[in-house]
């Protein structure tokens, strides 16, 4: 799976951003930085990683006038002080984007930087189960911070709500149980839509199973309740025709006990909502005023 939006729509969604940031002025650069002079920069990783946001950094940056030379691609392995980006342009466009864009690409980079740790961990390991998010991004932030996921090596699980049917505990407590929402959902919903449940008792994993869900999701299972889920599936016949996911309480530290368990999808909001962002700072290279050769 790849994410893409029209150049324009990435860079309408880009500016917002930096509109929040700059407000009316970048008072400080207006200042100390001589209007019309120009520098050149380069966006530096100060730690190992895994790159990514380099294609949206490209379209931010070119989109506000300014050049840039891409010295990574998203998905890359980073070294200590690996130089990312060149930039070069207007000096005062450059120290005006600075934040937004460090902001973009260290969170983008250090999601999928873990991301690629936990998938490495599952395969490292032998097991087959599938990294995914959830939708525990930050508000503004679910294509990029999906993307990124996705850059390293997993699963964005639904981008948004009208992508599947996923049938919650609320859902089923106003449903009247698992089966009628099931049922409910198979009446009226597209044919092109799965249908994921959400349950959170053994005992309704092969309610679901026989309702006809897709994929019934494990929500805050211990390690022995989904051993006891998967045993039932197995024994009913459901087990590879249904996929199993695992969700809730899942960490770095425990992951390969869940992926043990033969679960499908193992899915930790912690890739997104507890971002942990890689160090990237963006350090002038050089500078000089329009009749000045660069420093």
């Amino acid at each position: 799976m790849t994410m893409f939006l029209p150049k324009k729509l990435l860079e309408e969604k880009l500016k917002q951003m930096l509109a929040e940031d700059l407000g009316q002025s970048d008072v400080t650069s207006a200042i100390i930085v001589p209007e019309g002079s120009i520098a050149e920069a380069e966006m530096i990783a100060k730690e190992y990683g895994v790159a990514a946001g380099i294609e949206e950094a490209e379209a931010f940056l070119e989109s506000l006038g300014l050049k840039c030379e891409a010295q990574a691609k998203d998905g890359d392995e980073l070294k200590l002080k690996q130089v990312l980006m060149k930039i070069s342009g207007d000096a005062r466009t450059i120290l005006s984007v600075e934040r937004t864009l460090l902001n973009l690409v260290s969170r983008m980079s250090g999601i999928a930087t873990t991301t690629r740790k936990l998938v490495n961990k599952i395969r490292e390991a032998g097991y087959k189960a599938r990294i995914a998010c959830t939708r525990k991004t930050a508000p503004g932030l679910l294509y990029f911070d999906k993307k990124a996921v996705l850059v390293g090596g997993g699963d964005p699980h639904r981008l948004h709500l009208d992508d599947m049917i996923l049938i919650k505990d609320n859902h089923i407590i106003i449903a009247g149980g698992v089966e009628n929402a099931v049922k409910m959902v198979k009446a009226k919903a597209s044919f092109s839509k799965k249908i994921e449940v959400e349950v959170t008792r053994v005992e309704d994993v092969l309610v679901a199973a026989r309702a006809g869900a897709d994929i019934i999701m494990l929500d805050n299972f211990s390690l022995k309740h989904v051993e006891k889920a998967v045993s039932l599936l197995k024994k009913s016949g459901f087990f590879g025709k249904v996929l199993i996911e695992a969700s809730g309480g899942i960490t770095f530290d425990n992951v390969l006990d869940f992926a043990s368990k033969e679960v499908d999808i193992i899915s930790l909001g912690e890739i997104t909502h507890s971002v942990k962002a890689l160090d990237i700072s963006l350090e002038i290279t050089g500078f000089k005023l329009q009749s000045q050769a660069p420093e």
